[in-house]
């Protein structure tokens, strides 16, 4: 298996993450997908890049939502 395809950012204790995490990892799980979970509050330059819309989904390496995850846009990056 390869690098994982998303990579969401994402903070502890943001109602917004989970909703978001649920949706990425419900939609992950469906399509064989793995995505990688990343605190912005680790590091410095991800709180400083990200650190106000978070949560933050990547797909190959590009910004896909922020805030909110929209499930069938998502979706469909993913089987794109």
């Amino acid at each position: 298996m390869g690098e994982p395809r998303v990579t969401f950012y994402t903070r502890a204790g943001c109602h917004l993450c989970e909703e978001a995490q649920a949706v990425v990892a419900r939609v992950c799980a469906e399509l064989g997908e793995r995505f990688v979970e990343v605190d912005v509050d680790t590091d410095p330059e991800l709180r400083e890049r990200y650190g106000e819309e978070v949560p933050v989904t990547l797909v190959d390496g590009r910004q896909h939502d922020y805030w909110r995850v929209d499930e069938q846009r998502f979706r469909a990056a993913l089987q794109g």
